[in-house]
């Protein structure tokens, strides 16, 4: 044993002199592989030395694990702070597993900041507008992932220990791979009396038998020992609590949703990064990246929260039918009606704590593996619902699945069923989906995947409040008396505050001030109708308007100023931006 320790001394010693390995990651960024939590990393750090000026790299949070949760800055400070501006905020990968949303994330970055003084419309988007970027929310999970073995539904926890089967030991009894080969496939067990049988069409699938017919298989599910020797397999793994069951809106206790832990917030990187975004009020939409079923989702998430205000939703329908366009396959949706109830998410907290708009991603279509003929897809006019069930049909989405992997990517998806014995089960067969398939494209999708996202992304970017203030009259009234009439014009889809926000009184409205040292305002108000001078005069403070620029839409006031020289106009919105403007009394 002291041998052994002497040998390993000196590996280590032989390692420490060996030149420091040069990064394999540079800028432009490369997208024919997903990025390990480290590349990540390492990639995010590439982009801040890459564009110094534009970026600002800082830790919001750590995990559990104690790994930080990195979140990039998008911004040009020579045309304003970022919290002048509107703001956009992105993140992905809440679930360990769902790594797609922290490749989309990067691309979107790279995409952005590579086009800055290039595209117009990218030096455009960040001279006016503030990105922040938040690749990967469940580091610990991404890491697990990546690093161990899984099946493509496993990992998806927070890593806090939680006592599934109430013995009083935590996470004893995870998944184990048996053969040693990176994943965590399915156990089948011969047995005549079982519930399954081979697909006729395909032997590797399985299909469950129909009542009356003899059964040959019985699925003994995940890859797996009996650890705890408590006579059951796989009964306590890792976790369970839900990284977007957990934020502190509408959070509900365990005996009513599974994995929102012992109470809001409970995970310690959700905590620092809600309350680093909290910090961030200029955030006026949201995009979180989860996987799969290519979904582009708005809330309420569930229905008892009731439903948006109808000018919410028009905002929303606008962005999210632009969206199906520009991702061919995905489709708007409604969380709680056409998928599920969740509560604690991070769209309610968005929406209901910070007046954002939200849009939970669920990327990677299901028909992106479809392996079918054109004379095979649904006839043009078959009711979408129809297509849809189709399309997520277990069988067939398995069956075609299973050919696209013998066929596109030469069976790297699917592994083949092998004899195993097992301690508990005796002779037992190996095999099914690996690790990296299911819910994750092949690499050679990524850039298609990563591309189509960020420009959805990037379509809502384009239409964060953009608000120009223009003076339309100063007339002289008499007796060092003007009339000054503004127009505060938004150009852009959503308006400087959530119609939402506005009805529960979130946080104070936009503000126009008119100012002048040798001026007062004597009386302003809401232009009703200028052609008939019709105003709704404030009757406090005449000065101060409290306003909101609908989208696509503008806004009308007229003060009555009594003196001379000049005065300021200052509009300041949380999600608008600032605007001061000087007009001559004359």
């Amino acid at each position: 044993m002291k041998k052994l320790a002497g040998f390993a001394l000196l590996i280590m010693l032989f390692a420490s002199t060996l030149p420091a390995q040069k990064s394999e990651i540079t800028v432009p960024l490369r997208f024919d592989q997903y990025y390990t939590l480290d590349q990540v990393y390492e990639a995010l750090r590439a982009l801040n030395k890459a564009y110094p000026q534009l970026t600002t790299l800082e830790t919001v949070g750590q995990s559990e694990e104690g790994r930080p949760i990195m979140a990039l800055t998008v911004n040009n400070p020579k045309t304003g702070a970022a919290l002048d501006k509107p703001g956009l905020y992105v993140d992905g990968n809440m679930h360990g597993n769902e790594i797609q949303g922290g490749d989309i994330s990067l691309y979107l970055l790279d995409y952005i900041l590579g086009g800055y003084g290039k595209n117009p419309e990218m030096t455009q988007l960040v001279d006016k507008a503030a990105l922040y970027v938040v690749p990967v929310v469940n580091v610990d999970g991404r890491y697990h992932f990546m690093a161990d073995a899984n099946s493509p539904d496993s990992n998806r926890s927070l890593r806090i220990p939680v006592d599934d089967d109430k013995d009083g030991l935590f996470d004893e009894d995870n998944a184990d791979d048996l053969d040693g080969d990176g994943n965590i496939c399915t156990m089948r067990k011969k047995d005549p009396f079982g519930q399954f049988k081979t697909d006729p069409e395909d032997p590797r699938l399985m299909v469950r038998i129909k009542p009356g017919e003899k059964g040959e298989w019985s699925m003994l599910g995940e890859e797996g020992l009996d650890n705890d020797g408590d006579g059951r397999v796989n009964e306590d793994g890792e976790g369970y609590v839900d990284p977007n069951r957990n934020w502190g809106f509408d959070w509900a206790p365990s005996y009513v949703q599974s994995g929102s832990g012992e109470y809001p917030f409970s995970g310690v990187g959700l905590k620092g990064l809600a309350e680093w975004t909290m910090t961030k009020t200029n955030i006026a939409f949201v995009w979180s990246f989860h996987n799969n079923g290519g979904m582009i989702l708005r809330g309420p998430s569930r229905k008892g929260l009731g439903e948006y205000p109808p000018q919410d939703v028009a905002v929303y329908d606008y962005l999210g039918k632009q969206g199906e366009r520009i991702m061919p396959g995905y489709r708007y949706m409604i969380s709680w009606k056409d998928l599920y109830t969740t509560y604690g998410d991070s769209g309610e907290w968005a929406t209901q704590t910070m007046g954002a708009y939200f849009y939970c991603a669920e990327v990677f279509a299901g028909d992106s593996e479809a392996f079918k003929g054109v004379s095979e897809r649904p006839e043009p006019g078959t009711p979408r619902e129809e297509a849809v069930r189709d399309i997520f049909s277990e069988r067939i989405s398995d069956r075609e699945r299973i050919k696209f992997s013998d066929n596109v990517v030469q069976g790297e998806l699917y592994k083949p069923w092998k004899p195993f014995k097992h301690p508990d089960y005796g002779d037992i067969e190996i095999g099914g989906w690996v690790k990296m398939s299911s819910r994750l494209g092949a690499p050679f999708m990524i850039k298609d995947l990563v591309h189509r996202n960020a420009m959805a992304v990037l379509f809502t970017a384009k239409h964060l409040p953009e608000v120009g203030l223009e003076t339309i009259e100063v007339k002289a009234l008499g007796g060092n008396l003007f009339r000054i009439r503004t127009r505060l014009a938004n150009t852009k889809a959503m308006p400087t505050m959530s119609y939402l926000a506005q009805k529960t009184n979130l946080y104070p409205k936009d503000m126009l001030k008119v100012s002048g040292t040798g001026a007062k305002v004597v009386a302003g108000g809401l232009l009703l109708d200028p052609y008939r001078d019709q105003v709704a005069y404030r009757k406090d403070r005449p000065e101060v308007q409290f306003l909101v620029v609908p989208g696509f839409g503008k806004v009308e006031h007229q003060f009555l100023v009594e003196g001379k020289g000049e005065v300021t106009l200052r509009y300041e919105s949380r999600h608008g931006g600032k605007i001061v403007k000087t007009v001559k009394l004359e």
